[in-house]
This record gives C-alpha cells, structure tokens and sequence, in this order.
C-alpha cells in the first residue's frame, strides 16, 4: 500500500513538473518552449504590453518599449528602445526570461543567440487579437479561461459600439489614417474589420494590404464622406493637393483624435472595444448636422 501511494505521489510530483511548462508557436510557426511560469517580462510592442496587462501580469513586467503608456501601471516600467531600435544590453541586463517582440522587431535574433527566451507576435486583425491572446496566456501559465473571458469582453464592447450606430451613420464612407506619412487602415486591417461590422465602407480596399501607404491623390479621388485621424495628421491634411476641397473637410466631417485616442484606436488588443466606440461616435456626429467649430472632435 505505501509503495502504491509513494508511485502516485512520484507520478503526481511528473506531472505538475510537466504542467510548469508550456510550448507555444510564434508568427513564424517555430515552437518557443517555456520551461515555467515567466516572472520577468519585457514588451517591446504596446498591444502585447496591454496583453500582459489585461491578462493580470502587468507587475512581471520588468521592461518596455518606449511607446507603452496603458495601463498607467506601465509609465514607470524601464524603458529599453523600440522595436526598430531595441537596447540589446539593457534587455539583457534586466535578465527576462521572457520577451515579447512583433515579427518586425530590429534584434530579436540577437537576443534569442544570447540565450533568452523571445516570442514574436504581432497582431493585425481580430483573429490575431484573440490568437495572441490565448498565446500570451499560455506563456505566462495563466488559464485559459481568462484569455477566453478577455476575448469575450473585447467582442461584447465592439457590438455594443457596432449597436450605437445611428441609421445615418451605416451608410457612410470612410478613411481612416494611422500615420502622417501618409498611412491607412484598410479593409484588411483590425480597423478596416470593425467598420465592416459597423456596416460603414472603407475607401482602402484589401488588396493594399493591412496598412498601406497611401497616395493623396487616391483620398481625392474617392472622396470619403468622413476622414478618422490623429492629432499629428491635422496639419499636413490641409497642406496636401486637393484636399480643402474633399466634402469631408468641407463638410467638417473630420475626425481628430488627441494623441491618447490615436494609440487606443491604431493598437490591436485589449482595448479594441473602446476603438470602436470612438469610431462609433465620429461616425454618429458626422452623420448629423456639421458643427460650428470647424473639424469635428
């Protein structure tokens, strides 16, 4: 009897062993294995930053990317660069046993030859957001319910948004710009799947691919009935060839978004739902009557 109580205690002992680690694919479809629980993270994109968070281990955060401000929690996490400049020696030294970097990220390789443990996601689109999700939550040992709890809140908060729409507003069409360079969110995008649950058109097609940039010749000629932008955008619009004539900016059917709501809107994860509401109102105001301030806030 106590040799068979002493083998299932030596079993129970193997698989809680095993249970400690985890094997998880990246973008590139490479398994990243953990070997345990990660205690000292570091985020080099902001949308994994606020996964981390989101997932209830913003305090095993150790190090972050110079563009990482939410939750508030993270503002006083170290800095160490960004993804195309990451600070190889200063990551290091923070000795993480797990870092988050996009596909994209400058260094990855580097930081993956000196021994540490580095997983590449990069969201795009909403299946992305809900794959990362449970992703991260794997890595960090936390259960799967809570990532599947986050998913649901982020889909109930864009159907309530996509439910907000005046009648109006759905028949609208749309652009929207993540960059001043510039840059927009097109039909392929984790923006561009919003506004099609919105009901509302977006003037970037698919085939340019998630985030194309874009000709300003091209918003001309599509001559979008609302712009979506963020507050660094405003100025070059109206300098751009066309443009102060476009019924949108004459119509003031523009949005600015302060530089807050900007990185709410343009960042795939958590807060995806609040990205829809923000849209969801631009579009309700815009499909009233014109302001009097000019472009609308």
């Amino acid at each position: 009897m106590r040799d068979a109580l002493q083998c299932l205690w030596l079993a129970c002992c193997a698989w809680l062993g095993t249970a400690q680690a985890a094997t998880v694919l990246d973008d590139l479809r490479q398994p990243v294995h953990i070997a345990k629980a990660p205690q000292r993270i570091v985020s080099l994109l902001p949308s994994l930053t606020e996964t981390v968070c989101t997932l209830g281990a913003c305090q095993r955060l150790v190090g972050v990317d110079r563009y990482s401000n939410w939750p508030a929690a993270v503002r006083s996490v170290p800095r160490v660069g960004g993804g195309l400049d990451p600070n190889i020696e200063s990551i290091v030294a923070l000795k993480p046993d797990l870092v988050l970097v996009a596909g994209s990220t400058r260094g990855a390789d580097r930081l993956q030859a000196l021994g540490l443990t580095v997983l590449r996601l990069e969201p795009r689109t909403h299946a992305d957001v809900q794959r990362v999700l449970q992703v991260v939550g794997q890595a960090l040992h936390v259960p799967a319910n809570d990532s599947e709890r986050a998913w649901q809140g982020i889909q109930t908060g864009v159907q309530t948004a996509v439910q907000s729409l005046s009648k109006p507003a759905r028949g609208q069409r749309v652009y929207v710009e993540v960059s001043p360079t510039p840059h927009g969110a097109s039909e392929a995008s984790f923006i561009g799947e919003t506004l099609t649950r919105m009901g509302v058109a977006n003037i970037l097609p698919a085939a340019l691919g998630p985030f194309p940039q874009v000709n300003p010749e091209w918003v001309v000629r599509a001559q979008p009935d609302v712009i979506m932008a963020g507050d660094s955008s405003r100025a070059s619009m109206v300098q751009r060839p066309g443009w102060p004539g476009l019924r949108a900016m004459q119509g003031q059917r523009l949005c600015v978004f302060s530089a807050e709501d900007a990185d709410t809107l343009v960042r795939a994860g958590p807060r995806m739902a609040e990205a829809a509401r923000l849209m969801a109102a631009c579009l309700n105001r815009a499909a009233g009557p014109a302001t009097s301030q000019g472009a609308v806030q």
